[in-house]
């Protein structure tokens, strides 16, 4: 049985800057879900702590009977396999084909001296041409990463997160330096992925109409904490208003200039 991620009064605070504060949630198996909110409101830093990339100053997360925030070696690099994390700079190796870049999502099964030398099975390389022919890269395995354009490389980064097997995908900003046709490819994979494989979806979106579409619940944040948690149809234009005020609308215009989104002021006004 699939088990629910639980967030309890979790808190990051840097030094005087609290970037999460006190935050719970419960993150239900299957979900697609969008987080939302200005510049500094503590999304990646929330995706972060799930991951375990960064510790909580407070609080705790669990996994079914798991405590999260309590796994240390082994069993933190299992949890970070399960819990795979996708980029906004994609941190693919550049110098490398394709398929090895996919490939280096299995080396958490491997042992040391097989994950220094790049040894993979057929079976695993079956499963990254499997995860390629998905996202449409098939042609471009054997193309140097660092070769492909930005959407094609976010892509790929999915791929190499698809091949761990994960049961919780995180995607900080994955579109945010796309242009608008490789960003709907991009979450046209998250989503089909989420969808085929009921693999759990959290995505750090900066665009009011892509979260709406995609999403099937909306987070927002703001100062650290979550402002507002529900559907798509419940994320009014007052409720918007609040999470960005006058000054993150300003952010918000600025971001659709790169993007294929409605400008915020009409999705916004009154």
């Amino acid at each position: 049985m699939s088990s629910a991620l639980i967030l309890s009064n979790v808190s990051r605070h840097f030094g005087e800057t609290r970037a999460v504060d006190t935050v719970s949630l419960s993150i239900e198996p299957g979900q697609f879900i969008g987080v939302i909110g200005r510049s500094g409101a503590g999304k990646s830093t929330l995706l972060r702590l799930l991951n375990r990339l960064v510790d909580p100053s407070a609080g705790s997360i669990s996994f079914g009977d798991t405590e999260i925030t309590a796994l240390r070696g082994r069993a933190l690099r299992s949890w970070r396999r399960d819990c795979a994390m996708i980029f906004q700079q994609f941190n693919l190796v550049e110098r490398l084909d394709v398929l090895t870049n996919v490939l280096i999502g299995r080396l958490a099964e491997h042992g040391f001296l097989s994950s220094m030398a790049m040894r993979f099975t057929d079976e695993e390389r079956a499963m990254a041409i499997r995860a390629l022919d998905r996202l449409d890269l098939v042609p471009q395995a054997l193309q140097r990463a660092g070769t492909l354009s930005g959407g094609q490389q976010q892509r790929v980064a999915i791929a190499r997160a698809l091949v761990q097997q994960p049961r919780i995908m995180l995607a900080d900003e994955p579109i945010a330096s796309l242009d608008p046709a490789n960003a709907s490819l991009v979450m046209d994979g998250l989503r089909t992925i989420n969808r085929e494989d009921g693999i759990t979806v959290l995505v750090n979106l900066h665009t009011l109409d892509t979260a709406r579409a995609y999403s099937d619940r909306i987070i927002a944040m703001r100062h650290g904490r979550v402002y507002f948690d529900g559907t798509p149809a419940q994320l009014t234009d007052d409720v918007v208003r609040d999470i960005y005020g006058l000054e993150g609308l300003r952010e918000f215009d600025e971001a659709v200039t790169s993007t294929s989104v409605a400008p915020v002021r009409a999705v916004v006004s009154a």
